[in-house]
């Protein structure tokens, strides 16, 4: 049995400890951040404790797998990866909705799909459905940008 399969596991479990712990050390924080009836203590803590049952299911099906090399990942994989910082970088200094729209198009490209037409109505439905579920329904307002500053006025 060789250690090294689970060197990223112990990584994770340290990881999800530090969550844990520093999620213990939050005071109550004010209503307008996360609420009326949330406080910042119980959410990071709930999905770490989850983080560590999956993880206990993963050391438990590594038991009696033999580790094997993997093959390095295909192009897809790391141009999602890229994708997903340029996503950060338009949603910082852009807007989300065309962060949304332009990764969406670009992922749609990246994975295969050929028709323009789909991958464009991909790219402007899925921000649209986001913006009316949550301004709309949901009543959650988005962080300015270029097109938010536009529609809040």
């Amino acid at each position: 049995m060789k250690a090294s399969k689970y060197i990223v596991p112990g990584i994770i479990a340290a990881f999800s400890l530090v969550v844990i712990w520093a999620s213990l050390q939050l005071d109550t924080s004010p209503p307008m951040i996360v609420g009326d009836g949330m406080q910042p203590r119980p959410f990071p803590i709930f999905l770490m404790v989850l983080n560590l049952l999956l993880l206990g299911l993963l050391i438990w099906q590594l038991r009696g797998t033999p580790h094997e090399p993997r093959p390095i990942e295909p192009f897809v994989t790391w141009g999602t990866m890229l994708l997903l910082g340029l996503f950060y970088l338009l949603t910082v200094y852009l807007d989300l909705f065309i962060g949304i729209a332009v990764v969406m198009f670009a992922m749609c490209l990246l994975w295969g799909e050929r028709r323009l037409h789909v991958a464009l109505g991909v790219a402007l439905l899925t921000p649209l459905c986001v913006f009316a579920l949550f301004d709309k329904v949901l009543q959650i307002r988005f962080p300015r940008g270029i097109l938010t500053n536009w529609y809040y006025g």
